[in-house]
């Protein structure tokens, strides 16, 4: 492969800019290459500019997926359907890039819509809009159920416009306005918005993207009203047991069924064991699925029948887990449906215990970590009995990461203090999936969080740390900062040096920051001389080999002597005429080794940063050599 075409690979590596891939053509023409190798290199240029846009458009459509991930996962755990709708107006206003995004709800009672979340709104007025059925885009949008955008809300008349309308949109500056319908089923409930204040045309995976996006905060809003529906029948169920108490051998059924499923529970029984035992007492066989829950969800916990089955929702917090399907007895009587409706209640407490546990495995990992930081002169034996319990491989080398979340300063009416803790406890939540999926260790500590993750199989720190920044960074949508400590090898033998590894990780972090490097992963090896200074092990030989090791070894292999002309080069204050005569060599001679070194060294060696950390690798070089030298 030409040294051209690697060129390109190591543009697409660094995701450089369009502009970058004309250099390697442009320096072909300058070195007088033929007609034939400035065909092969346009078309090898032409190539990587065509994986380039398709590597662009995956990461665009990860990104897109990661955000509507994220977006399932906040209604999976809805708690707060503000904070949920707040989140899919924010998503999207970021990834379609616009100036604002809102979404309007309408309002049968009232026969009007309103404004219920907007994000990036400036005017008081447009916040507060209600308007009239059928009025504005949002009214086209509700009447025809179809997304319509408009790249000059002002020169449009395909909708009908109003002074209230026209003087809010005009308060706040849109221009450009794309809007899709929220549906459930063929009723439009609202509208989703986004807008920018400047005319710009939607594309039409754009608005595919933020229909996906209507289409989740539909959802958000019907769960949060099945809530309120399944408190209600919860409540109806508690008068109804009242009824039921009045019958004595009613009583006494309910407390057969109860007793049996509270032993099961107690007895650390499982789904199916609850399963088991209501078959045996309602006389049918009842199978737990994790499907086909539809029509159960919607009877707000009551068992409903389904054909000759009997189908009651395992539900929890909202969020539908599964079901019990009874089959075999097609007619139950009230008394057996609320026994199958309290095992599907037994159910819901076990599947969320269960998710409790997994919970509760996060947690030693961190408490072991803290142990390993706070405490090293632990029994060793016990720390690798619970290391070997959480699958953990204490033998494997391992690095310690230090990671923070570094976002821009917000506003100044922001509860900063809340927002750091929710921070930290997002990264925390990412930091322990990731140690689980590595089968490392994570615990917060220190404003941020600590990770003890293993060396994969020809891995380096930079390498790990540069990947879960990016992991991090990910799952969070925010930057995440990551710094790395050199490989500890076989840390719970040694579990000193994990807090020694620890420092060394907070230091490289706390200079990535300081070298607005915000958002990436580094090692010491990464950061050059500084870190030579930040890195505990002082790996003088590794710092010295990356800086200038291939010149070195090109001296080796050619009998050359280019070490020497950069000793003279920089002590001649970079002139090649004084380095001349310091070589007694020509002119000439001098430029054609200089022109050697920056094919090895690169083309930014003599950029005063590289400069003094070649001179440094220089001084390091001649020491070593005056050491090892009889």
């Amino acid at each position: 492969m030409s040294h051209e075409h690697v060129s390109y690979l190591e543009l697409l590596t660094r995701g450089a800019a369009t502009e970058a891939y004309d250099r390697p053509v442009l320096l072909a023409r300058a070195s007088g290459a033929g007609p034939e190798a400035l065909a092969e290199l346009e078309e090898a240029k032409q190539l990587a500019l065509r994986v380039r846009a398709e590597l662009e458009g995956r990461r665009r459509r990860e990104a897109e997926l990661s955000a509507l991930f994220a977006t399932a996962h906040d209604l999976a755990g809805l708690r707060d359907l503000d904070a949920v709708l707040r989140a899919i107006v924010q998503r999207a206003r970021a990834l379609l890039g616009t100036e604002c995004a809102y979404l309007s709800l309408n309002d049968p009672a009232a026969g009007d819509t309103y404004m219920r979340v907007t994000e990036g709104s400036v005017s008081a007025r447009f916040q507060q809009l209600r308007l009239g059925m059928g009025e504005g885009l949002g009214g086209l949008v509700a009447q025809t159920a179809r997304p319509y955008v408009t790249d000059d809300y002002f020169d449009d008349a395909r909708f009908q416009h109003t002074r209230t309308i026209d003087t809010a949109v005009r308060d706040e500056g849109l221009v450009a306005i794309l809007g899709v319908p929220l549906s459930l089923g063929s009723q439009v409930i609202g509208v989703l918005f986004a807008a920018d204040r400047r005319a710009r045309v939607f594309e039409r995976e754009q608005v595919a993207l933020l229909g996906s996006f209507a289409a989740h905060a539909a959802v958000a809003i019907d769960t949060a009203n099945l809530l309120a529906e399944t408190r209600s029948a919860l409540a109806e169920l508690e008068r109804a047991n009242d009824i039921i108490r009045e019958h004595s051998g009613v009583i006494e059924r309910a407390s057969e069924v109860h007793d049996r499923l509270s032993e099961l529970v107690l007895h650390g029984g499982g789904v199916h064991d609850v399963a088991h035992a209501v078959s045996e007492v309602l006389g049918g066989t009842v199978e737990f699925t994790e499907e086909g829950a539809g029509t159960a969800r919607r009877a707000g916990g009551h068992a409903v029948r389904e054909g000759d089955d009997w189908v009651a929702a395992v539900s929890a917090g909202g969020e539908t887990l599964g079901a019990l399907v009874l089959h075999g007895q097609p007619d139950l009587d009230p008394v057996d449906q609320r026994t199958l409706e309290r095992a599907a209640l037994v159910t819901s407490l076990l599947l969320l215990a269960r998710r409790s546990a997994g919970e509760a495995e996060q947690r030693v990992r961190g408490e072991l970590l803290d142990d390993l930081l706070d405490a090293p002169d632990r029994d060793r034996r016990l720390l690798k009995e619970r290391a070997a319990r959480l699958r953990t491989d204490s033998e494997a080398p391992h690095v310690v990461l230090a990671a923070r979340i570094d976002r821009a300063g917000g506003t100044a009416d922001q509860d900063t203090g809340g927002r750091e803790s929710a921070d930290r406890q997002r990264l925390w939540s990412a930091a322990t999936h990731l140690a689980a999926t590595r089968h490392g260790l994570a615990s917060a500590r220190d404003g941020g969080t600590v990770l003890l993750l293993p060396l994969g199989p020809g891995e380096s720190a930079a390498e790990l740390a540069r990947q879960t920044a990016r992991g991090l960074g990910g799952t969070l949508r925010e930057p995440v900062t990551v710094g790395a400590s050199a490989p500890v090898r076989a840390p719970l033998d040694h579990p000193d040096q994990v807090a020694v590894a620890y420092e060394e990780a907070r230091r490289c972090l706390d200079a990535l920051r300081l070298l607005h490097r915000a958002g990436q992963g580094a090692a010491a090896e990464d950061l050059g001389f500084l870190g030579l200074l930040l890195a505990d092990g002082r790996d003088i030989g590794g710092f010295v080999d990356r800086t200038v090791g291939q010149v070195v070894a090109y001296d080796r292999r050619r009998g050359t002597d280019l070490i020497r002309t950069l000793d003279a080069y920089f002590a001649s204050g970079m002139s090649p005429a004084r380095t001349k005569d310091e070589l007694h060599v020509h002119v000439n001679t001098v430029a054609q080794r200089l022109e050697r070194i920056g094919r090895l060294l690169g083309p930014d060696w003599q950029s005063p940063a590289r400069a003094l950390e070649i001179q440094l690798a220089l001084r390091l070089h001649a020491l070593a050599d005056a050491v090892t030298t009889p």
